[in-house]
């Protein structure tokens, strides 16, 4: 054979690339199965969950800041998880969509909107605002900016129905910035013949043991109840 007349200390050189070039040939063939299950998350669906996802299927996405991003949580514990569990136990066509962006205003949500509704959604949840009244943002801008997000989100879907969560904040801007904030939700809503939740945190805002050490974002146990009142007008919809 011709490795023979090779001397002992090349022939242990050239083991050892052959070793290489086997080793480097199977590393590189598991690349694409990785690189398919990091796809797989970056969509956020597994294949179990697009299998369950048909032609039939509708979607319901909710569009928020913390508050629906589930801050301090895994995100299948903040309300638009729990809904999801709601639906799927009652064998409901819907998929929901969580994006909530934490640290969003009613500005940057307006920035964002039409990128998001270019795939076909349903029901539409608008849970924005809290961060700007937090911030004492002018309420004619929290207002407009609001009103700009409905219409592009009707712009995409005329028949798209809408879900409006109405927002309370703290007195610390002035008992008039408060309460102009408060109807901001309710008079958009009747203007756009929207839903409206009255109040999103509903039984949970300003209850220590429903909310985490920040005092602002839900507990699991919290989120439940928040689901619950999302639930409670979203469910004759569906």
């Amino acid at each position: 054979m011709i490795l023979n007349l090779i001397p002992s200390s090349m022939r242990t050189v050239l083991k050892f690339c052959y070793l290489f070039v086997f080793i480097l040939f199977f590393s590189c063939g598991d690349a694409p199965e990785k690189k398919e299950t990091n796809a797989e998350t970056d969509t956020g669906l597994s294949q179990e969950a697009n299998a369950t996802v048909t032609s039939d299927t509708k979607t319901i996405l909710f569009f928020g800041n913390s508050l629906t991003a589930g801050m301090g949580l895994e995100p299948e514990k903040a309300f638009p998880g729990i809904i999801q569990e709601k639906i799927d136990s009652l064998a409901l066509p819907y998929r929901v969509i969580n994006a909530g962006l934490s640290g969003e205003t009613t500005a940057s949500g307006e920035n964002r909107i039409d990128w998001l509704m270019n795939q076909q959604v349903d029901i539409f949840v608008l849970e924005l605002g809290a961060n700007d009244g937090l911030r004492g943002i002018p309420l004619s801008e929290t207002r407009e900016n609001l009103q700009a997000i409905i219409d592009a989100v009707r712009s995409k879907n005329p028949t798209i129905k809408i879900v409006l969560a109405g927002m309370q904040i703290p007195p610390n801007m002035g008992q008039d910035y408060t309460t102009e904030f408060r109807q901001i939700f309710p008079t958009l809503a009747k203007s756009n013949e929207a839903y409206l939740i009255p109040f999103l945190l509903e039984n949970v805002a300003g209850i220590p043991e429903l909310n985490q050490a920040d005092g602002i974002h839900p507990t699991e146990e919290g989120q439940r109840i928040v689901a619950q009142n999302v639930w409670t007008i979203i469910s004759p919809i569906l």
